[in-house]
């Protein structure tokens, strides 16, 4: 029995590797939020935003890319166009919407609205393709919405007349991105993720960035030096390296772990916006953020 332990060790150690992985893309991209708020406060708006964001993403990406163009097969046109497709909806939409939102409210609402993302994938599911609901999946969508809930109605009677307009706005983006979910899980066993993730991100660069260059003067450009740190801060560690960071720990433990350790992001987020941004952390937020939690663990520990 003893002789048991040695020949699992490698195995444990792997995977929580894997797992604190995951944790730390978790973290990162949750702290998207944070680094926003801080470029608005240069007055920034949502559009010359999330360009500089794109910006300084785009050439990681279009390296990728180019990169696996020149190793896989060519893709089909049917493929490219769906490719098109979820790169406006899955990054460029839900990326816009979502930082249109973070100008009117917390970053910890927002953390939390967008952590329910996966239940909309299955109300969508359950909507649109005749999908049937279990009862665990109903109760964890219940707990979930009504920890976001909870919050929202705190942030609203803590002051702000925009923030129905801000939870609308990031709630939009939520939506959108399961969307793209849904729509891109068959293209990524035809095209593999990393691929996927490489040319849908160098689709909504370019639309992020022309979109800039139609909506705003080219003057806008010039901005203080902190807005290019901050930008880049967006870019590196809240773009790219989550994105990679996710797909690594999904290859090394699975998408159901990967997908459960991402619940430390909107705890992170929370305490992240109480240590940069100061924001304040009540024990009602506490108790709503411990709802999406439990919501969202109750809907990952269903059997399939």
């Amino acid at each position: 029995m003893s002789a048991s332990f040695p020949s699992q060790a490698p195995a444990r150690r792997a995977f929580l590797a894997g797992l604190a992985i995951a944790v730390l893309g978790a973290v990162f991209f949750s702290a998207k939020a944070i680094v926003a708020k801080l470029i608005y406060r240069y007055h920034v708006d949502a559009v010359t935003l999330i360009a500089f964001r794109m910006l300084f993403s785009l050439p990681f990406f279009a390296a990728i890319a180019l990169w696996q163009a020149g190793t896989a097969a060519p893709l089909s046109r049917v493929e490219r166009g769906k490719i098109v497709l979820l790169g406006l909806i899955g990054y460029y939409l839900s990326s816009f919407l979502d930082f249109l939102g973070l100008q009117y409210i917390s970053a910890g609402l927002e953390r939390l609205i967008l952590f329910l993302s996966p239940s909309f994938v299955l109300l969508i599911s359950f909507a649109f393709l005749k999908r049937k609901v279990a009862r665990l999946e109903w109760l964890a969508l219940m707990v979930s919405y009504g920890g976001t809930a909870l919050v929202f109605l705190h942030d609203v009677r803590a002051g702000g007349g925009n923030i129905a307009l801000g939870g609308s706005l990031v709630l939009a983006s939520a939506m959108s991105y399961a969307l793209y979910l849904l729509l891109s899980g068959e293209l990524v066993r035809k095209v593999g993720t990393l691929r996927l993730v490489a040319y849908a991100m160098c689709v909504s660069s370019a639309a992020c960035i022309v979109q800039f260059f139609l909506l705003r003067p080219a003057a806008m450009l010039v901005q203080p030096v902190e807005v290019y740190g901050l930008s880049l801060v967006n870019a590196v560690f809240c773009t790219v390296l989550p994105v990679y960071l996710t797909m690594l720990a999904v290859e090394k433990i699975g998408a159901a772990s990967a997908s459960q350790a991402g619940m430390v992001g909107p705890v992170s987020n929370l305490f992240l916006a109480a240590l940069i941004l100061g924001e304040p952390v009540t024990s009602i937020q506490l108790a709503g953020t411990a709802l999406v939690l439990c919501g969202m663990y109750l809907l990952s520990r269903k059997k399939v």
